[in-house]
């Protein structure tokens, strides 16, 4: 179990899982036609898995071409706040057993059910952090320009 008292910890994979569990909103961050592009998606968290539904489109299209994702979740307020993010592979969902599996998922879809595939993200890792935040406000740290540090 992770301390709340460090101002940022580790999370064991159990923990990453329990708060992904928690959450409904993640997002999605595949690549576009070679270009680095990024999803908000509603989600549910089936055996360790990663599992949604899109209509057809951009994430589906990108998760059937570039099956290597990452997906992230956080959440914060206005003392601690944690991110998780997972590494893995994308999957359209095709067989039926596989599908009856995610039509039991509870997942709700944003867009009318008609047309959705579902997309599993099977994990290659699973890291994330915890965070306490203090009282006081940041400090900026003074950068000294590149003009001014020619000249000297």
């Amino acid at each position: 179990m992770s301390n709340p008292t460090q101002p940022v910890t580790v999370l064991s994979a159990t923990e990453c899982w329990e708060l992904l569990s928690s959450a409904t909103l993640g997002r999605l961050v595949t690549s576009v036609d070679g270009h680095p592009e990024i999803f908000p998606i509603n989600f549910v968290v089936r055996g360790r898995t990663v599992l949604f539904c899109t209509a057809q489109g951009t994430k589906l299209v990108s998760a059937a071409i570039n099956d290597q994702v990452l997906f992230e979740v956080d959440h914060h307020d206005v003392d601690t706040g944690w991110s998780v993010i997972v590494k893995g592979f994308a999957q359209v969902l095709r067989s039926e057993e596989d599908l009856a599996d995610a039509a039991q998922a509870g997942l709700l879809a944003w867009e009318p059910p008609a047309r959705q595939h579902f997309i599993r993200i099977r994990p290659l890792s699973v890291t994330g952090r915890r965070f306490a935040f203090t009282a006081r406000p940041a400090e900026p740290v003074a950068h000294k320009s590149h003009a001014a540090a020619d000249s000297q």
